[in-house]
Parts: C-alpha cells; structure tokens; sequence
C-alpha cells in the first residue's frame, strides 16, 4: 500500500496534537483540558484508522475483480481491522 501525502500529513497532526498535550502536562494544565485535547487526538486517530482502512480495501477489490477473486473475505478482513481498532 502506498500511504499518500494526505495520509501522513494526517498522522503529522496527530503528533502534533500529542506533543501539545504533553507541552500542557508540563505546565500543570487543568485535567480536563487535557482529557479534551486527549479525546480529540483518540478521534483524530480513529478517523486516520479509517480513512487507511478504506484506501487499503479500495485497492484490494480493485486487485481482485482484475484477477477475477471474490472480494467477500477483503471486505470481512478490512471490517476486522476497524473493530480491532477500536
């Protein structure tokens, strides 16, 4: 799979969001503060999780009607991921 510039920069932001949440740990930042910007970042990264997801299985039905295989068990493995992901 080739990860495209969208998708890293996704992942940039995330560490990003991290590295500020441990910049305001430093400073002794309110708990909830930092449980919003942690929320927020455990989003960001469900949303990363997908978006991968979703381009992975989109490339592998593709492979597969080429090669006339059955995409069934392509779309069971990528559902799969998403639930352990979670």
């Amino acid at each position: 799979m080739r990860y495209d510039d969208q998708m890293k920069n996704r992942v940039k932001r995330i560490e990003g969001q991290l590295r500020g949440i441990l910049r305001m740990m430093e400073e002794g930042k309110d708990c909830r503060e930092v449980i919003t910007q942690l929320s927020a970042t455990r989003a960001a990264m469900d949303r990363a999780i997908g978006v991968i997801v979703s381009a992975n299985l989109v490339d592998c039905v593709q492979e597969a009607v080429e090669n006339g295989r059955d995409t069934e068990q392509l779309v069971v493995e990528a559902m799969n991921l998403l639930v352990q992901s979670r």
